[in-house]
């Protein structure tokens, strides 16, 4: 219930905040760098020429500026280690609380021309402070910076996998996933890249945005005792109160520049003199020194503006770590705390802040898409009562089961056919135990987790052995293949559901002496290929496509393995096609160390023929396009062997492996079948015989008009091999020359069909 809650929020307020996120965000990237882009922009006016005699002292700075431009000084900016350009503030006017900022050459005092780009920066931080709205604007902003704790927070608990430990749950996209699957990884990985810096840059942030957490920061991580922190009780700070009246302060400049060098000593690098606006208030003096942590690891001055009197001096490396973080407040809302990488790291998490507004926005539309199919089908579902001849079950994370389950109700409905849908979290012993045939759509999230909704029902009655002998069940399983326990939610639940029902009588395991296992690509730079044969037993029988499940004889505790056969019963011995693997510690495979290198001539393997209907001919004798790489054409040559004994001579056969001297199998057969006619064309792609790498999905592109001419004669395609690459690939190719829409047609009409591992 809480985990549904939080996701409600979170994307209720990230439709309303996420906008104003994405500004504060880019803005904010933006104005991190003002000085580098301004200078870059501003070449000749933001940078003075470094003079011997040094900055001159701030009495003959304020001199200086205060002549030419007939306007009071209330403050000053120097940097006296770079060839930057300084900052003087002149008193703002009457009733108003800032004034106007001019640049000058720290060197001579001299006025700098207005640089281009400052409005623009301006702009920046008026938007990224207050939207450019005024208080309005702020307070906006302030709610928006705790929306985004919310979010990390929230995000965190809602995205947390059952594998915590796996960094690569949390870190790694997919990028061959699409649609919404890819939109919610992407929003999640990069929320988790970027997590650390949104929870500093708002956890800063709002030190601006409320009194009551500045106040409440102060006493948590100032030096200062309790109640002596935040000044006096009810004072505004950061607010917009009327600005102080009264007589300007009288200075002594040389007396402040005497306090400052004698305070700072020789490390002084950078000073910032803010003077009082009216009499009575002492001066500020801000200064960094040379081994200073980072450019906000400031000390600070208070002095009587008169006489220079030193009243209070607060030292940066005097202070508790706590209370240098809390003076180092923009440093770490900026990401300068860590350098230059932290500022770069800090502005592109922000720049990125957009991107989570827009995955955002579409997973909430097709949320919304999907929630009108839904009401859609469950519309057309009218009620139904307690022993309906069906009862069909679903466990949703995204709502596309569901959507399925009423879908699928609807139509045994129109069909006459009485129908129940229940979600799994509804699901108990009683109801399975009255229904006679039920239909369960199951969706897995993840890497095998259940939906959030369905792990009660995991929890509860999974572990339960219910008497449901009498069940007749199917199952939909909807999941994604990316992920190394694809459907694992289903496969438990299927598996439940299995153990409460008669147990399925497998084909006895039967004695295949071993003839021979000679290895065929001697040389080759590729693992070593065997072919196997082995002697059928009596009665034994199979067709063109089928599998022989092995038994290992290393460990015979562990699941089958399952090879395609090369052979027909017609050839009096059951051929297969071997290639010897090896794990990353070197060891041999289970099977292929087996049967290549551990069980000897003459020895007798435990194994059985298994159908794999889907990969049988088709009954008609169409025209046949056959294309695999490596082992895959074991599988592939019993086709053919089978269709030139049945007279079926339009074959054409794409073949791929390493070398042609090495790794071309069956060549002189091949090759035989090729001069008679029995296959019209062989196109082969031996990748490692020249420079460029060629493989069976480039010859099948090159081959594209015939491709399209075969396939419109009525050809079927039939792929045996590698899965990750070949067979991919391959699928590529044909949707790029056939289109999805027919390669789909090919498919649902049994024209192209996949043998691939």
């Amino acid at each position: 219930m809480l985990k549904k809650v939080l996701f409600q929020l979170h994307w209720l307020l990230g439709i309303s905040a996420g906008l104003v996120l994405a500004l504060i965000g880019v803005t904010g990237a933006l104005y991190a760098f003002e000085g580098e882009i301004m200078g870059t922009l501003n070449p000749e006016v933001l940078r003075v020429e470094v003079r011997e005699a040094g900055i001159l002292s701030p009495a003959e700075l304020v001199g200086k500026i205060e002549a030419a431009q007939e306007k009071k000084v209330s403050g000053l900016w120097v940097d006296t280690q770079a060839d930057s350009a300084a900052r003087v503030f002149f008193t703002p006017p009457a009733g108003e609380r800032r004034g106007p900022m001019r640049f000058f050459d720290p060197y001579s005092g001299e006025l700098l021309a207005e640089p281009s780009g400052k409005a623009f920066f301006d702009l920046m931080l008026q938007l990224h402070r207050f939207l450019a709205m005024g208080d309005t604007g702020k307070q906006i902003t302030a709610a928006s910076t705790l929306a985004l704790v919310f979010f990390c927070l929230s995000g965190l608990y809602l995205r947390w996998p059952r594998q915590a430990l796996n960094w690569r749950a949390w870190l790694t996209l997919d990028w061959a996933k699409k649609g919404r699957a890819f939109n919610w990884d992407l929003h999640a990985v990069a929320g988790t890249w970027c997590l650390a810096f949104y929870l500093c840059a708002s956890l800063t942030g709002l030190y601006w945005s409320y009194d009551w957490y500045r106040d409440g920061l102060t006493q948590l991580l100032g030096d200062a005792p309790a109640g002596q922190q935040g000044g006096k009780p009810g004072e505004r700070r950061g607010g917009r109160e009327p600005a102080p009246v009264g007589p300007p302060p009288s200075v002594d400049y040389s007396a402040i520049w005497h306090s400052l060098q004698e305070a700072a000593g020789p490390q002084l690098v950078a000073w910032n003199l803010r003077l009082p606006p009216v009499a009575g208030q002492p001066a500020t003096v801000s200064y960094l020194l040379k081994d200073a942590e980072h450019p906000r690891a400031l000390n600070q001055l208070s002095l009587d503006p008169l006489t220079g009197q030193v009243q209070r001096h607060e030292r940066y490396d005097d202070k508790s770590f706590k209370a240098q973080l809390l003076a180092s407040v923009y440093a770490l809302h900026a990401g300068e705390y860590f350098g230059l990488p932290g500022r770069i790291l800090m502005a592109l998490a922000s720049l990125s802040m957009p991107l989570f507004f827009i995955t955002g926005w579409l997973l909430y539309l097709d949320r919304r898409r999907k929630k009108r199919a839904l009401l859609a089908a469950k519309q057309a579902v009218t009620a139904s009562a307690a022993g309906a001849n069906w009862l069909i079950g679903f466990a949703s994370q995204t709502g596309f089961a569901e959507q399925l389950a009423w879908q699928t109700a609807g139509q045994l409905q129109a069909a006459g056919i009485a129908v129940q849908v229940s979600p799994l979290a509804r699901l108990n012993a009683a109801m399975l135990a009255q229904a006679e045939r039920v239909l369960l759509v199951v969706s897995t999230f993840g890497d095998g987790e259940a939906p959030d909704s369905a792990r009660g029902f995991e929890r509860k009655l999974l572990g339960q052995a219910l008497g449901l002998t009498h069940l007749s069940y199917a199952m939909l399983a909807l999941g994604d293949r990316q992920y190394a326990q694809f459907c694992g939610f289903a496969s438990r639940v299927q598996h439940w559901l299995g153990a409460a029902l008669p147990a399925v009588v497998e084909p006895a395991f039967g004695a295949w002496p071993l003839l021979a296992c000679d290895c065929l690509n001697l040389g080759s730079s590729g693992a070593p290929t065997f072919l196997v044969r082995l002697q059928a037993p009596a009665g034994s029988d199979w067709q063109a496509g089928d599998l022989l499940e092995v038994q290992p004889g290393n460990n015979p505790e562990l699941g089958l393995r399952e090879y395609s056969i090369a052979s027909l019963p017609s050839d009096g011995v059951l051929e297969l096609l071997v290639r010897q693997q090896r794990g990353t510690d070197g060891a041999l495979g289970l099977g292929s160390g087996w049967l290549t290198a551990q069980a000897q001539v003459g020895a007798t393997l435990a194994a059985r023929v298994r159908r794999n209907s889907n990969f049988h001919l088709p009954q008609a004798a169409p025209p046949l396009i056959l294309i695999g790489n490596g082992t895959g054409l074991a599988g592939l040559r019993s086709l053919l062997k089978a269709r030139i004994a049945a007279g079926q001579r339009a074959n054409w056969l794409l073949f791929g492996e390493r070398h042609a001297a090495h790794d071309f199998y069956w060549h002189d057969e091949l090759q035989g079948w090729l001069a008679s006619g029995d296959l019209v064309r062989l196109d082969l792609a031996f990748s490692r015989d020249q420079s460029e790498k060629i493989y069976v999905q480039q010859r099948l592109r090159m081959a594209a008009e015939q491709l399209q001419r075969w396939v419109a004669e009525g050809a079927a395609i039939y792929v045996c091999g590698s899965l990750q690459g070949m067979a991919a690939e391959v699928d590529s190719v044909l949707r790029e020359l056939l289109g999805d829409a027919q390669l789909e047609a090919l498919q649902e009409s049994g024209r192209y069909r996949r043998d691939v591992y």
